[in-house]
């Protein structure tokens, strides 16, 4: 499915995390899923919400910048070799991701994967063609 993910620049130093994440748990914001990939100066904070639109127009209220972006979110079975077949499916379309990440699901034997790739239909269908779906 396709799903809005935020995104955030966090300085790199204490509290920065904090301050996002009080802003969500403060209006009853369900964190469904978090990555964070740091660089020297910057960490870069990526998130899954039930309400991204609501979020974002807290954070951005709160004084944080952030950004919504659409994203893949797909579910594949929690067992050795899932992750490899949906990677193969990708490449197998010639479908490139600038990132991904996974996270477990809320139901057993199963589990999630974000990617940020160019055309979220297409990966999509390379997935389903490839029976690499849950």
């Amino acid at each position: 499915m396709i799903q809005k993910q935020i995104s955030a620049y966090l300085e790199n130093k204490p509290g920065q995390l904090l301050d996002y994440i009080q802003v969500l748990g403060e209006n009853n914001i369900d964190l469904q899923a978090l990555c964070i990939a740091d660089t020297e100066d910057y960490g870069l904070l990526r998130m899954i919400v039930d309400d991204p639109d609501k979020a974002v127009d807290l954070l951005k209220k709160a004084g944080h910048s952030c950004a919504i972006t659409e994203v893949l979110s797909v579910v594949i079975p929690d067992r050795p070799g899932a992750m490899r077949k949906a990677l193969a499916a990708l490449n197998e379309a010639q479908i490139s991701f600038d990132y991904c990440y996974a996270f477990f699901s809320k139901e057993e034997g199963k589990a999630n994967i974000v990617f940020r790739v160019p055309d979220n239909d297409e990966a999509l269908k390379a997935l389903e063609d490839a029976g690499a779906l849950e």
